[in-house]
């Protein structure tokens, strides 16, 4: 790798670093705050949440993880926007994909990637929106378990699908949805804590 190749690659990085500093703009519609809420730690979670749908669902697992990592990519210049604004709003995330990762290397493979999951015919790239969704639905949860209304709202009842349900694509994905619906945020560590020390 040239100087040059380097020089574009670091400030690439930094770039996508930026992504911590975007807070997502559903916030405004749920009437809340909170700076947790970034592209960066949604991107975090919806790859692992790929990751593990691609396994179970048997798709090219390496495609996934990286259709993941780039869903949101543009966001580091456009910034985030919530299903109000997107009604006003133009982006050209093509163009600004293009920008971010033209003379990187398999700067045309990431690209590939950008366009197949913006056009959600393969199974990976359906696998990326389902992990994107449910993200959301995590969020929502958690949000709702700490009385946010509009949160609760957006989650519907356990028994009938959310906006977020009706638009995944697989069984899996929904029924994972569901359970998200049941379980309490803090299932996981409710056999885990303990007044004394090892």
């Amino acid at each position: 790798m040239n100087s040059k190749e380097i020089k574009k690659l670091t400030a690439f990085f930094f770039e996508i670093g930026n992504l911590r500093k975007v807070i997502r703009a559903h916030q405004q519609t749920l009437l809340s705050f909170d700076l947790s809420d970034t592209i960066a730690s949604h991107s975090f979670r919806v790859t692992l949440i790929g990751y593990f749908l691609a396994k179970e669902l048997e798709a090219d697992t390496d495609k996934v993880i990286k259709m993941c990592l780039l869903h949101d990519l543009e966001e580091s210049r456009s910034s985030d926007h919530n299903w109000v604004h997107k009604r006003y709003v133009k982006v050209f995330e093509d163009e600004i994909r293009r920008d971010q990762l033209e003379n990187l290397s398999n700067s045309e493979e990431l690209i590939k990637l950008s366009k197949e999951y913006d056009e959600r015919k393969t199974l990976e790239a359906k696998i990326v929106k389902d992990a994107d969704l449910l993200d959301e639905t995590f969020l929502l949860r958690e949000y709702a378990w700490q009385g946010n209304k509009e949160a609760k709202d957006w989650l519907k009842g356990v028994e009938t699908e959310s906006y977020h349900e009706k638009m995944m694509f697989t069984k899996l994905a929904k029924a994972i949805a569901k359970e998200v619906k049941r379980q309490p945020p803090s299932f996981w560590w409710e056999n885990l804590w303990t007044p004394k020390r090892r």
